[in-house]
């Protein structure tokens, strides 16, 4: 009886204890579903790479987070607001024994990011790690090893290499028309989140990956609402109507030497700084009718500053990808060609010891599927898509382009650089702590040791942010602020202080090659600093200069009466003089308000306002704006007639018209100015300044010239040079009477008559703008025009100028 009794008691025990592991189980298993690794079409309703299909950036965000609760490899975070309060956000995404560990990573990045912490001889030592892919550094491997083991800095620094992670920054969305960027993000993080191939546990185990999914936020939305608008109309497809960052569009990617954004302030302060990625991933698209897909080599020329084994390294990762990308079917791939790595203004990181990959691969429209004829395909600066060649193959035929074509270009490329950089993890580590080795080390007596530089005024005060911002120590001493070169992102310093002389590069016809970009970025122009270079040995006394930024207080009341001219056909520079204005406001005292079309058309400006202003911008386009069919009504015409006749009325009735750059062409051909452009229609080979800076004379008797010294700076980028037609000298600004009569023109700005007018950057032809004149006054009727041969705001930067900006939007 017992002995039943127990085996009833033992059944029942293990009846229970099966219904309890059952149940365990299915707890499990539940919760297992409930974290299932979200895909993005479960946030989003749609894949990435659908045709017609793109997504808000409320969602982008809800899916990274939704991706980061169920996943134990992806950390995301919010590091602040992007300029109009979109949520600015970020994924750290690695193995989940990495992520445990940041904390220990970034202090390992942050000693080899200067070697100086590693302790004394750190200067002088070298690593002999091996380094699979580089002869040269393999070389130096070999001739260094004995000094390196008996370097007690060397050996840190190779411990901390063995234990350390290749930090692959991955930036997508800068250009907000460049659609399929932002939508591969999500694909990427999706496969790093989920796959448990040995490949990319291999790149979780050996890189740490900051992934951020668009560096403008806010164009992701104005891209967004105006494709949903348009689609399924003649419009679908196109550009919208309006900047797609709020200041400064296309040129946000422009900003990396100025930082005069919130987004690139971001990125650099809370990723690239904390983090010193040895690879930075730039993801983006170009046109439809090139190559199917731009990987580094960069064209020449190279920035002189940027350090020899940068060069080596996007080169050897660029091949490497592009050799990969064939390899796997990709078709129309070129390297070496359209992109230079000349500009710091795209390239932080070539200056802080990482390899920027530039990845452009060809659009759609939008999310618009295209079809492109072979014979459609264009030449683009380096080679032609139609014709096999060393730096380009194999060649597309052409045929349907998609948004899918474009998504998997890029998150292919994506983790083909990912497993180049774990599986050579200590060689790119290695790579990073030679760079900065090699910055810090004691300059020579005779080599250039640092700049001095002015203690005070706006130039000082904004000069001293941009070296905060990218990490550049600078010191007061006796006259002035000293920024030492042997510093780990002393080279920024150099190339931002330092002019330029691009070199005069030509095709076989003998025509100037076209820079990528413009050819000059020397601050101490451009903000006004008398900066002087100084070689070891230096020795100065220490000063007490404050850091302190001025205080403005604030104004009485903003003279709101100044209208700037917005078009429909977005100018950036329109946006930076918004910028501009809005970021001086408190300093000038001096507001706006935005003037569109219609309302010029409508007349009756002069009641409203005292001063409008015309930005660069080229003629044709303020005049016609986009013709009929192109965009919705609303948004074609330009100024027309009407405008042209509403403005002169303005002027005659005795406002200002300030034109800046190009605009200043349409005002001279619409009003009938006594003005000519000496250089308008010019060929390259007789003419040619593709964005430099050149020396300018000011008559600092005119009031525009006030707070300016006599000689001066201008930037010069597609601009007009003029010459008085009638032969006229006036001794002084036109008086009232005098504005009743036919137009009378002053000259307060000319090109030196006596020497090269060229500062820093690329001029060709200089002879023929010795002597003319680059700013001046026409009188007409009761008011003024105000011709600007150059751009006085130049993306925020040219501080040097701004009071001839100031001034001629307050003339009374």
């Amino acid at each position: 009886m017992k002995r039943h009794l127990r085996l009833a008691l033992a059944a029942l025990f293990f009846l229970a204890l099966s219904i309890q592991s059952d149940a365990i189980l299915h707890r499990s298993f539940a919760s297992a579903q409930n974290n299932r690794i979200p895909e993005p079409t479960d946030v989003l309703g749609f894949t990435p790479g659908d045709d017609r299909k793109l997504a808000n950036w409320a969602k982008v965000v809800e899916y990274f987070q939704k991706l980061a609760a169920s996943s134990d490899r992806v950390k995301f975070e919010e590091i602040g607001k992007s300029t109009m309060g979109a949520p600015f956000v970020y994924a750290t995404i690695s193995a989940p024994e990495n992520l445990r560990r940041l904390n220990e990573f970034k202090e390992i990045q942050r000693q080899l990011a200067d070697p100086r912490l590693l302790g004394a001889g750190s200067a002088a030592s070298t690593l002999g790690t091996r380094t699979p892919s580089s002869t040269s550094s393999a070389k130096r491997e070999q001739k260094t090893a004995g000094e390196g083991a008996r370097d007690p800095s060397a050996r840190k620094a190779r411990d901390l290499i063995a234990r350390g992670k290749t930090i692959v920054a991955i930036t997508c969305g800068i250009h907000s028309t460049e659609v399929g960027s932002y939508l591969s993000s999500m694909l990427i993080a999706y496969r790093l989140a989920s796959s448990n191939d040995p490949e990319t546990q291999e790149i979780l185990r050996n890189t740490i990956i900051l992934l951020v999914p668009s560096t403008n936020p806010d164009g992701v939305d104005i891209v967004n609402n105006w494709y949903q608008k348009t689609l399924g109309t003649p419009y679908e497809g196109t550009d919208p109507p309006e900047l797609y960052h709020k200041y400064t569009g296309h040129d946000d990617n422009r900003d990396w030497y100025a930082f005069t954004q919130v987004e690139t302030q971001l990125v650099v302060d809370k990723i690239l700084n904390v983090w010193h990625p040895q690879i930075v991933h730039d993801i983006h698209q170009q046109g439809a009718f090139g190559s199917r897909l731009f990987l580094p080599p960069y064209m020449q020329p190279v920035e002189p500053n940027v350090p020899k084994q940068i060069v080596e390294g996007y080169t050897e990762l660029g091949n490497f990808l592009a050799k990969e990308m064939r390899a796997a079917g990709f078709k129309g791939i070129t390297t070496d060609s359209t992109y230079d790595a000349w500009s710091p203004s795209r390239a932080y990181s070539h200056y802080h010891g990482g390899v920027r990959i530039l990845q452009e691969t060809a659009s759609a429209r939008l999310a618009t599927p295209i079809t492109i004829k072979f014979e459609q395909l264009q030449s683009r600066e380096g080679y032609d898509p139609q014709k096999e060649s060393a730096n380009f193959g194999p060649v597309w035929r052409g045929g349907e382009w998609h948004i899918r074509d474009i998504t998997n270009t890029m998150t292919t490329v994506a983790f083909f650089l990912l497993k180049h950089a774990a599986q050579n993890r200590e060689h790119w580590l290695q790579r990073f702590y030679e760079i900065e080795k090699e910055a810090v080390r004691p300059r020579k007596d005779g080599e250039l040791f640092g700049f001095l530089f002015d203690p005070t005024g706006l130039g000082s005060e904004t000069l001293r942010g941009i070296f905060e911002h990218a990490g550049v120590s600078f010191s007061p001493v006796e006259r002035g602020y000293l920024v030492r070169i042997d510093q780990p992102n002393g080279m920024f310093a150099k190339a931002v202080l330092e002019t330029q002389r691009y070199p005069d590069l030509r095709n076989q016809k003998g025509q100037p090659i076209q820079p990528y970009d413009v050819t000059a970025h020397t601050l101490s122009l451009l903000l006004n600093l008398n900066v002087v270079p100084v070689n070891a040995p230096f020795r100065m006394k220490p000063g007490k200069w404050g850091l302190s930024g001025a205080d403005y207080g604030p104004c009485p009341r903003t003279a709101d009466r100044n209208g700037l001219y917005k078009s429909y056909v977005p100018s950036m520079d329109e946006g930076w003089t918004r910028w501009v204005l809005e970021s001086q406001r408190d300093r000038r005292c001096v507001g706006y308000a935005t003037l569109k079309d219609a309302e010029v058309r409508a007349a009756n400006l002069r009641a409203k306002y005292d001063t409008i202003i015309i930005p660069d911008q080229p003629r044709n386009t303020i005049l016609n704006g986009h013709r009929k069919g192109a965009m919705p009504d609303e948004y074609t015409g330009g100024l027309g007639e009407a405008g042209v006749k509403a403005l002169r009325e303005f002027v005659e009735q005795g406002g200002t018209l300030v034109c800046l750059n190009r605009a200043s062409d349409f005002a001279i051909e619409q009003f009938k100015l006594p003005v000519r452009d000496v250089v308008d229609g010019l060929p390259h080979t007789d003419f040619y300044v593709p964005g430099s800076i050149l020396q300018i004379q000011l008559d600092t008797n005119d009031p525009i010239a006030q707070e300016m010294p006599k000689e001066s700076i201008a930037w010069v980028e597609n601009s007009p040079v003029f010459e008085v037609m009638r032969d006229i000298t006036f001794t002084g600004r036109p008086n009232e009477e005098e504005r009743f009569f036919p137009p009378h023109v002053h000259v307060i700005a000319r090109y030196p008559s006596d020497k090269d007018p060229l500062l820093s950057g690329w001029l060709l032809g200089g002879d023929r703008i010795k002597g003319k004149a680059a700013l001046v006054e026409v009188g007409l009727g009761k008011g003024r025009i105000i011709l600007f041969g150059f751009r006085p705001q130049y993306r925020g930067q040219s501080l040097a100028t701004y009071p001839l900006f100031f001034n001629a939007i307050s003339l009374k």
